[in-house]
């Protein structure tokens, strides 16, 4: 079934165009354009900031030009993940979609719903001339997903609208009232090689097939993080076996589902391997049941880690926390405070660790990124602090909460859920310099974002543009 024959036509016409554009974090050069180009052929009024956000404004419908002027946001940005058997060049090719009965889904890659059909459902708004709506500004930010950059950048003076409407939650049945901050943390230390011993047999490790996820949504999942997994496998070995490399995860905000390594040893690892692996598999089936843990020969390597460097790192690893860190004693089921080790990398005589630290709580944010540092500076390692952005205070006297509230009870014949979550929206860091604003989040179900098992549910997205539309509707009127 193609997707433009899908309801609502118009959000899955934008979506798929989208899709068709690479737009990586960092690399949205080409999803720029195509957004600024999509505004000019309107006959809107479209400009880029200095980031690279792109502002498209269309006035007030016949009627609402008495309603509070609005923001529309979305991410343009999207992660790119795929799985290891799938070839696929993100930079070149438009993401493959198909449906699978209630959902949208790609082949072997994250399909961008995250936050693209906030960006089709806010296009489809722009080139409506049937939707009743008050003055719009369309802010399309990039860089959501590595950094937040472009909600960093964005400068006061570029909006003048008084209500917020953030489209980036993934449940349809949550309305977001807050959210958390983090913190990147990079960790580099370089080692001393040594020669291989050529009576020695070197082995590829690589554990995959794990779910991995969002690094905020699904932190509490209890999912398996590759890194730790692997870490565990290589001490269960060590010392009787060395490191030559090791190479895991991969960007910040993902949990890492897959890993490789490449050890050499002189004995016979059968007894140790087949030990860690299954007490591994047997303590994540329940919830892992796709995982691989496998050992076989490969080439020998050109250099390896020294007994003692393996042995810091191996402990260093171990000790960093990764997953639930704290949960709040406010929010009944809200995780107040993590961290994620997404990436490892070991090879040619380097080490690089990166985290992303998260807390709704800004101190701690930082006691837990003090705890990480204290880790690694015991492990000799370098630490830089990057990318630090604040949370989003929830205000239960919300104006547009309240419209919110009653417009989804006279929908669906029920009351929403009013929560924060542990993802980081960019909704704390635009309110830095546009403090007054009224901010909500919304948006229509979304599952497994950030991981290849993204998909998105056609039923949903159907509700969800039900409810935007009546909530442009009702948009309070001016002071």
């Amino acid at each position: 079934m193609p997707l433009t024959s899908i309801e609502p036509k118009q959000i899955w016409k934008n979506f798929s165009k989208l899709n068709a554009v690479p737009r990586a974090s960092k690399k949205e050069e080409q999803v720029i354009a195509f957004m600024i180009k999509f505004g000019k052929d309107l006959n809107l009024p479209t400009i880029a900031d200095p980031v690279g956000n792109v502002i498209i404004k269309k006035p007030a419908t016949k009627g609402m030009e008495n309603r509070k002027p609005i923001v529309l946001q979305s991410h343009l940005d999207m992660v790119h993940q795929k799985n290891n058997d799938t070839q696929f060049d993100f930079s070149s090719q438009g993401i493959e979609m198909f449906v699978d009965g209630d959902w949208v889904k790609a082949k072997g890659t994250t399909l961008g719903a995250d936050n693209g059909l906030g960006v089709a459902a806010i296009m489809s708004i722009l080139e409506s001339d049937t939707i009743a709506h008050p003055a719009i500004e369309a802010l399309f930010t990039i860089d959501e997903e590595t950094g937040m950059t472009g909600a960093m950048g964005l400068e006061a003076g570029y909006l003048q609208g008084e209500i917020l409407l953030n489209l980036d939650t993934e449940d349809d049945h949550e309305i977001g009232v807050g959210c958390a901050g983090g913190i990147d943390i990079t960790a580099t230390k370089t080692y001393t090689t040594q020669p291989i011993d050529p009576s020695s047999t070197a082995y590829q490790i690589t554990v995959k097939g794990l779910r991995g996820g969002h690094s905020g949504m699904d932190i509490h999942k209890g999912f398996g993080n590759a890194n730790k997994l692997m870490n565990r496998i290589l001490n269960a070995l060590y010392p009787t076996c060395s490191i030559a490399s090791i190479d895991g995860g991969g960007l910040r905000n993902a949990i890492p589902r897959e890993s490789n390594a490449i050890i050499t040893s002189k004995a016979d690892l059968t007894s140790s391997f087949e030990a860690i692996k299954k007490a591994i598999i047997d303590e994540y089936i329940s919830i892992e049941p796709e995982i691989i843990i496998s050992i076989t020969p490969c080439d020998q390597p050109t250099s390896q880690m020294s007994t003692e460097a393996a042995r810091v790192l191996l402990d260093a690893i171990y000790a960093i926390p990764n997953g639930v860190f704290r949960m709040s004693p406010d929010i009944a089921d809200l995780v107040e405070t993590s961290n994620n080790l997404a990436r490892v990398l070991v090879e040619n005589g380097e080490i690089q660790l990166l985290c992303l630290t998260r807390s709704s709580v800004e101190s701690g944010k930082e006691n837990l990124t003090n705890q990480i540092e204290a880790v690694l500076r015991l492990a000799s390692f370098k630490t830089t602090l990057s990318g630090s952005y604040p949370g989003w205070k929830p205000n239960p006297q919300s104006d547009i909460l309240k419209v919110l509230q009653s417009t989804y009870t006279k929908l669906f014949n029920e009351p929403a859920q009013i929560l924060a979550c542990h993802a980081g929206l960019e909704c704390g860091i635009l309110g830095t310099n546009y403090p007054e604003m009224d901010m909500i989040s919304f948006g229509p179900t979304i599952k497994g974002a950030h991981s290849p098992d993204e998909r998105a549910s056609i039923s949903s997205t159907q509700k969800f543009w039900k409810f935007l539309q009546e909530i442009l509707a009702n948009i309070p009127e001016k002071a």
